[in-house]
């Protein structure tokens, strides 16, 4: 099994080099490397995405592995590089592999540049490995109680009588809007995992939206509403407390500490707003339940695994919605 993430710089300096692989070579201004490493300098001056990661590797492993699989990890921009992970799992002698993303909605324009990664570094280091690719899990019951869960715990940050004006914005990364034309299903499911988190957790029509962030330093339009400008329409509408679940990312990294914890944060202070956002899936067992069965199912579907399934998750007592 291996599982793919986006990476991010170790440190200030690796910036320009991670920002200069995203581009594919092409000139970064000086102006958004600047801006970029403030960024991440607010956060503590590096990714915490590889460490993070790791853990939801060490997890999933613990799930799998019983079950016959060696994982590992990989990055799409950064070290350790997915290629070069290939070319080590060939080295380990394996024949067979389940790639997964940590990102549960599946994208043309995303996910794709994962599988090419597999490919080309089973290519670069003439690993023959056959590869079979999970295109999301979005809908996946586990990830859909997880991710109540933290609609509950984020409610739960206000005094009872209160909990009822808060509005709660479920929101993802933004693509371009040219995703749309060419049938991308990323928003469709986007929205369809945060419609069954709303029905899950209670939340009445007018109770929640959606918005999009984090988009690209690009000249082509990009999904919308934009989350600071949805904060500013909701203040319109007389909202005052906001939950933020961004449910297209499983963990914390420069999106979700810079994009919603000080961008978005400081935009609703300025409102007057109070913005509150419930702690990322991590290593939640209910979300690593529903990677492992995401895996096991594209393995049996290979023909890599007989039609087993995988044993239940242990969740805590008390933490099911």
């Amino acid at each position: 099994m291996l599982l793919m993430a986006y990476g991010g710089p170790d440190s200030l300096e690796d910036v320009p080099g991670y920002l200069a692989d995203i581009r594919a070579g092409r000139p970064t201004p000086r102006s958004v490397i600047s801006e970029i490493t403030e960024h991440y300098r607010l956060i503590g001056g590096r990714s915490p995405l590889l460490s993070n990661s790791r853990r939801q590797r060490d997890a999933l492993a613990a799930v799998l592995e019983p079950r016959g699989f060696r994982c590992y990890l990989g990055m799409r921009h950064w070290s350790p590089w997915i290629e070069e992970v290939v070319g080590a799992m060939g080295e380990d002698g394996i024949t067979q592999a389940v790639a997964v993303v940590l990102a549960p909605h599946y994208s043309s324009m995303n996910t794709e540049r994962y599988f090419q990664k597999v490919r080309l570094g089973a290519e670069l280091y003439r690993v023959p490995m056959e590869a079979a690719f999970v295109k999301g899990y979005h809908k996946a019951l586990p990830l859909i109680e997880a991710l109540s869960r933290r609609v509950h715990e984020g409610l739960g940050r206000w005094p009872e009588p209160e909990r009822a004006a808060v509005h709660v914005v479920f929101c993802a990364h933004s693509l371009p809007v040219r995703a749309r034309a060419e049938g991308d299903p990323y928003e469709a499911q986007l929205l369809e995992t945060a419609a069954a988190v709303a029905a899950r957790s209670g939340l009445g029509a007018g109770r929640w939206s959606w918005s999009f962030m984090s988009a690209g330093k690009s000249p082509e339009p990009w999904m919308g509403p934009d989350l600071v400008e949805h904060l500013g329409a909701l203040h319109g509408r007389g909202v005052r407390s906001v939950l933020c679940v961004p449910v297209g990312f499983v963990t914390d990294h420069v999106e979700v500490l810079y994009d919603v914890d000080i961008e978005a944060a400081r935009a609703a202070a300025e409102l007057g707003m109070r913005l509150e956002r419930p702690p990322s899936l991590d290593d939640d067992p209910s979300f690593i339940q529903a990677l492992a069965e995401a895996v096991a199912a594209e393995a049996e579907a290979a023909g890599f695994l007989p039609g087993e399934g995988v044993p239940a998750a242990a969740v805590p007592a008390g933490t099911r919605a």
